[in-house]
């Protein structure tokens, strides 16, 4: 049996922000933006590429906003990607060199942290 991560619920404390935050900065696609009811906003958005993807809205976590930590995405050159992000407008880190890796990290709005890994190659 396959068991795969497919959604990752993001707490965020202004639903309109995070997702132009996601979409225009950081590149994701939007999939879905419903409102359920008066207490149910679910958003869902994919980074190009992922099968894996995050959610966000009203009523899905009572987790405090920002609180999510440690979150990683793969690409194939981290230098590039760092670019790419400089040039949407966001601010990321420097390119830190590890011998498992390329990493460039950067924030959400609320705090929610992430890390872009180019794996080494040996």
């Amino acid at each position: 049996m396959d068991w795969k991560l497919e959604l990752v619920i993001l707490p965020v404390s202004d639903v309109d922000r995070a997702k132009s935050f996601y979409i225009d900065q950081v590149g994701f696609h939007a999939d879905y933006d419903q409102r359920v009811s008066d207490s149910l906003r679910f958003v869902q958005l994919t980074p190009p590429g992922s099968a894996c993807s995050i959610a966000f809205g009203e009523g899905l976590t009572d987790a405090p906003p920002g609180s999510v930590k440690g979150l990683q995405m793969v690409v194939a050159d981290a230098h590039a990607a760092r670019q790419e992000l400089l040039d949407r407008g966001l601010d990321v880190g420097e390119v830190d060199v590890q011998p498992w890796g390329l990493f460039i990290s950067f924030k959400d709005p609320d705090g929610n942290a992430w890390a872009v890994q180019q794996p080494s190659r040996g």
